[in-house]
């Protein structure tokens, strides 16, 4: 069932977007050559609980999910596209690092994931992480009242694909409110004027994800979260929560 959320309900999601974003800064601010990934959770950690919040990742358990979630944030380093777990890895000089965090206050959640280099960037990586996010402008400004959810997928692929990238559809984007994952599934690809209808107040998460080496193809690694790129390739990955109003897209996930 899809749960259209209220004005006072989406100000609530606000908050805990708001949580995420200060996540997302105090975590690229400490992320430096050496710092571990469980250094970068514990920072996160303590940002979370300082808001007084709660994480939407420690413990959960999806069916793809090997165990319950160990942390309150994934980190996804090179070739890991999604749900890279929190490690004793040291970063190194020009790893690309994806930060995706989850975070409810009141029992509203929000969701969102950043992308950015360790140390001296390589051109291409830095043009990925562009375009990447070009893509999830794409997307969010695709997202209209009275539109459809193909158009976002569509936005999004023109974008993504256009420049060369890989781009997989089995881990998209969702629906979010009082749990981290609801109706619908958002597609990082699709069909202008296909899909389900846009109506105000669905919040959704949109994610797009890139694979430098063009290819879609992907495997889970031995860990049993994370989600690596077949061909060896980096990849980037990018996520806002955004609602949909009679005005527009809003973006709940900004600082």
């Amino acid at each position: 069932m899809i749960e259209l959320k209220t004005p006072a309900e989406i100000e609530v999601m606000r908050e805990a977007g708001r949580v995420v974003a200060a996540v997302h800064a105090e975590a690229r601010a400490h992320a430096a050559v050496g710092v571990t990934l469980q250094e970068l959770d514990e920072v996160a950690r303590k940002v979370i609980d300082g808001a007084g919040a709660g994480s939407s990742f420690l413990g959960y358990h999806p069916r793809f999910g090997a165990t319950p979630y160990p942390g309150v944030i994934c980190t996804s380093v090179n070739d890991v596209m999604l749900h890279g777990l929190p490690t004793p890895y040291r970063l190194r000089d020009g790893d690309v690092v994806s930060i995706d965090c989850g975070a409810f206050v009141d029992g509203w959640h929000a969701d969102a994931a950043v992308s950015f280099v360790v140390g001296e960037p390589r051109p291409e990586d830095l043009r990925m992480i562009e375009v990447a996010e070009q893509t999830l402008a794409a997307g969010i400004a695709a997202a209209q009242p009275g539109g459809r959810m193909g158009d976002i997928g569509a936005a999004m692929s023109a974008v993504g694909r256009g420049a060369g990238y890989g781009m997989q559809n089995d881990f998209g984007g969702h629906g979010i409110g009082r749990a981290m994952h609801e109706e619908p599934f958002v597609p990082n690809e699709g069909r202008a004027g296909r899909g389900l209808t846009l109506l105000p107040g669905l919040v959704i998460a949109i994610e797009p994800s890139l694979m430098a080496g063009g290819g879609d193809k992907y495997y889970m690694a031995d860990d049993g979260w994370s989600l690596c790129t077949k061909d060896g390739s980096r990849s980037v990955h990018v996520e806002h929560t955004v609602a949909i109003t009679e005005d527009g897209p809003r973006i709940l996930t900004l600082p």
